[in-house]
């Protein structure tokens, strides 16, 4: 998709399109790739087209609201999901597997390590929900995880798109 598309929708639909991508992404949905959409929105939010902090507080919310979808799959649906899910997507069993492991071994500060790593953050809630970790801890582990990714990638677009983007 080209970038010109992507700064089109947020300018048609602002924040709502960066909160629907964002929330998606971390139902692990396949779509437009937030990495993308959000140093994107950075670019616009540069220009004027929003405010920087809202953007961050919006990406956050969309990513907890994925990330607790995923976590309650994975309570209520157990392993026998993770089975199917893995039975679907083979290749995507390695990354469980490591996942599984970080967060029997450190859980819920390994579902905020998780939540820094591509592919990782978006699989890591299922696993958490499997496990039964705490929900408060979980959200909370989850959220300054997504808080560091999301503002990261919107700051690139901030800071840095009109000099990648656009050279």
């Amino acid at each position: 998709m080209e970038i010109e598309i992507i700064l089109d929708y947020f300018s048609q639909y602002g924040l709502t399109f960066l909160f629907v991508i964002v929330f998606l992404e971390y139902l692990n949905l396949p779509g437009l790739p937030a990495g993308i959409i959000m140093p994107a929105v950075g670019v616009l939010i540069a220009n004027g087209e929003s405010n920087f902090f809202v953007a961050i507080i919006i990406s956050v919310i969309a990513g907890v609201l994925g990330s607790v979808s995923l976590y309650i799959i994975g309570r209520v649906g157990g392993a026998k999901l993770l089975d199917k899910y893995l039975k679907k997507f083979p290749k995507q069993k390695k990354y469980v597997d490591k996942i599984e492991k970080i967060v029997e071994e450190k859980g819920n500060f390994g579902v905020f390590i998780s939540k820094l790593i591509p592919v990782a953050r978006t699989l890591v809630s299922i696993p958490a929900g499997v496990f039964k970790l705490n929900f408060v801890s979980f959200v909370a582990y989850s959220a300054l995880g997504i808080f560091f990714w999301n503002t990261a990638f919107i700051s690139a677009g901030y800071f840095l798109g009109d000099i990648i983007l656009f050279r």
